[in-house]
């Protein structure tokens, strides 16, 4: 038996303390060898991440990182959760969403893991007439709904109501919330709804169904149309604010009026910002609860969803993958209730396979991963805890931004908001053009002979609000005219590969080059030579020694056999005969459009 000191066993104790600075020494040493000189006190800049908002995630975090106190779960600022037991009892509420009158999928998605619903309803998703035959079936005492009707708030929550009363329900045993938004609603739509009987719902709320909540501050519309994560909270604040004016006008304490609300959130593939995203929301209304006199009512009630502009429509198979990493950030962050959307909702209707594994997705976190059983897992992590104070400072900015525009409802008007996401978008469309944010199955590894996903299309969203956009769409629309010239002629469009040298000196590029040409769909050809391959745009594919060697003389034997085009992957050089360089952060999309408008593809 080993008997351990009366200290404890330390296995480092016979080895010194390594110093921060000398940390910053090895990496500029690192740094040198790859062909970057820096200071040692540069070395850690060198080595940081731009993010949006203009954060930046570095290498390295230590206790010098410090950040503000962030509480205990169930105390102001509520940083760490909103309910003291956080959701460790048993896990959060599981939100399936449904846009058309099923009851069968309903049931389904309750005898199978989901323990709430969120029911679109109007125009784009269930009648209001047909909202009781979708809940056939339920037990509404049990499972709490959650509506999302746009400007016929009034008349699908009165029916909601009225099938809470002929079911026998007590008031009280209510669940759920209406789902009033009259700002989101514009957001999406441009069009405006009278306010008035929002304000008697929540009154009627506060009054009568202490379970149900009247409105949703939903953040969604900011995320769509393009905007940081600090723009969606910005946004998410002056709302809420906006709504609290109303209510409190209305005769709502304040802390009747912040019982009121619940917020929505995107939770994205990016796992460390929308963890953050979630603490620093939860921060931001607590300070705002705190200025309106009610501090300890300012716990924000959650509802992240799972990002729609990530989700791709080619290799949708893929989107498992980053809902899974979403739903587990949103999890961390401590979200109350998390949907995760089907793999295949950017093609069309999801089917029975796809909203299984949407639900099970939590529950496999849940149950398996046990990701739950403690609170807020991710504080005290140096990263995390600044990463969070530096977003709640960034969202605080624009948040009095669009305060001293007059509020949200002006800033929508006024075209603040939609100017303000615009320019977030048009920067971060630069970097999915240039592959510097890499889109897996899309821009990045795609699969050209994929078998296309066929679901049945969903209706049009409405037009006339902010813009909806996607990560895919660039790219998306290149495959398109692939496809297009596909069905007419029986062949894609097609580029010949060159390997100059041994395999060691070109299968980095070549694997490269062909990446690149078939996320524009452009077939990549290796097999043969090039007379052999009936194609006239060619790309040289090796190292750089051997272009110094070869470039030049095989630009010129190409060119007389017939190329048209001649492309070289690798940086930009002094070869004479190339006419284009392909290399990591080119504009893929600018020169793969460039080459299919050469082809012919239409």
């Amino acid at each position: 038996m080993t008997v351990l000191p009366d200290d404890g066993l330390s296995l480092a104790a016979e080895f010194p303390d390594a110093t921060y600075e000398q940390w910053q020494h090895l990496v500029s040493g690192v740094l040198r060898k790859s062909g970057k000189e820096v200071s040692s006190s540069a070395a850690e800049d060198a080595l940081s991440t731009a993010l949006e908002d203009g954060l930046r995630a570095r290498p390295l975090y230590t206790a010098r990182d410090d950040a503000p106190a962030t509480g205990l779960p169930g105390f102001a600022p509520f940083v760490r959760g909103g309910r003291a037991e956080g959701n460790s009892v048993g896990g959060w509420d599981v939100r399936q969403r449904h846009t058309s009158a099923d009851p069968a999928a309903v049931l389904a998605d309750l005898e199978n893991g989901v323990t709430s619903l969120w029911l679109t309803v109007g125009p784009s998703g269930i009648p209001v007439s047909a909202l009781p035959g979708a809940l056939d079936g339920v037990y509404l005492d049990l499972a709490p709904v959650v509506l999302d009707a746009g400007a016929e708030v009034d008349a699908a929550a009165r029916e909601l109501l009225r099938l809470y009363e002929e079911s026998g329900i007590a008031p009280d045993a209510a669940r759920g919330n209406l789902g009033a938004d009259p700002l989101g609603h514009e957001a999406h739509t441009g069009q405006r709804y009278d306010g008035a009987p929002v304000t008697e719902l929540a009154a009627l709320c506060d009054g009568r169904y202490s379970g149900l909540r009247a409105l949703t501050v939903d953040a969604l519309p900011y995320h769509e149309a393009g905007g940081s994560a600090a723009q969606e909270l910005g946004c998410a604040l002056a709302t809420g604010v906006a709504y609290l004016r109303e209510l409190t006008e209305a005769g709502l304490t304040a802390q009747r009026a912040l019982a009121q609300l619940e917020f929505r959130f995107a939770a994205t593939a990016d796992q460390f910002l929308t963890v953050a995203k979630l603490r620093a929301a939860r921060r931001l209304w607590a300070r705002v609860a705190e200025v309106c006199g009610a501090s300890q009512a300012g716990a924000q009630v959650q509802h992240a969803v799972t990002s729609p502009v990530m989700m791709t429509r080619r290799d949708p198979w893929v989107n498992m993958l980053r809902t899974t990493v979403a739903t587990l950030a949103a999890g961390v962050g401590g979200a109350d209730a998390v949907t995760v959307l089907p793999f295949d909702s950017a093609i069309g209707v999801p089917d029975g396979f796809a909203r299984r594994i949407a639900r099970n997705t939590s529950t496999i976190l849940i149950e398996e991963s046990h990701l739950s059983r403690v609170i807020d897992p991710a504080g005290g992590s140096w990263y995390v805890e600044r990463l969070t104070d530096e977003l709640a400072h960034a969202a605080w900015e624009f948040f009095r931004t669009i305060e001293r525009e007059g509020g949200q409802a002006t800033a929508l008007r006024s075209g603040l908001v939609r100017e303000r996401l615009a320019e977030t978008w048009a920067a971060r469309s630069v970097r999915l053009a240039e592959r510097r944010e890499p889109v897996t199955g899309v821009s990045e590894f795609p699969h050209l002979d994929e078998k296309p996903v066929e679901r049945v299309p969903t209706e049009a969203p409405p037009s006339g609000g902010l813009p909806r956009v996607r990560r895919d769409e660039a790219f998306e629309a290149l495959r398109a005219r692939s496809d297009r010239h596909l069905a007419a002629t029986g062949r894609r469009p097609r580029v010949y590969l060159a390997a100059l040298g041994p395999a060691t000196a070109h299968t980095a590029r070549l694997t490269f080059a062909a990446n690149l040409f078939q996320a524009g769909g452009i077939e990549a050809v290796t097999e043969g030579t090039f007379e052999e391959s009936g194609v006239q745009e060619v790309c040289l594919c090796s190292s750089d020694t051997v272009y110094e060697e070869q470039a030049e003389a095989t630009a010129g034997t190409l060119r007389a056999a017939g190329a048209r085009h001649v492309f070289l992957a690798g940086r930009p050089g002094p070869y004479a005969g190339v006419d284009t360089y392909v290399f990591a952060g080119c504009d893929a999309v600018a020169l793969l459009s460039a080459t299919l408008d050469r082809m012919g593809v239409s």
